[in-house]
């Protein structure tokens, strides 16, 4: 199995690294867009918040991998 990544706000994410997923901290639009572009090929899982979700719309489903996930509200 590949790695599972989380891109969101700190508060968001952080507590995601106690379970060994890779945390990338994206705060507005740009940086969503740049961490999205950055993921390594074995990322396998991307944990979104609903903030990067938003940013991302169908842009996370256009490549068909990695598997997203939106963090709940």
């Amino acid at each position: 199995m590949g790695r599972v990544a989380a891109v969101g706000e700190q508060p968001r994410v952080a507590g995601l690294a106690l379970a060994g997923v890779d945390v990338i901290v994206a705060e507005g639009a740009q940086a969503v867009h740049e961490a999205w572009q950055a993921l390594p090929a074995d990322v396998d899982l991307v944990i979104l918040s609903p903030a990067a979700a938003a940013v991302l719309g169908s842009e996370r489903l256009s490549r068909g991998h990695p598997l997203t996930a939106v963090m709940p509200p």
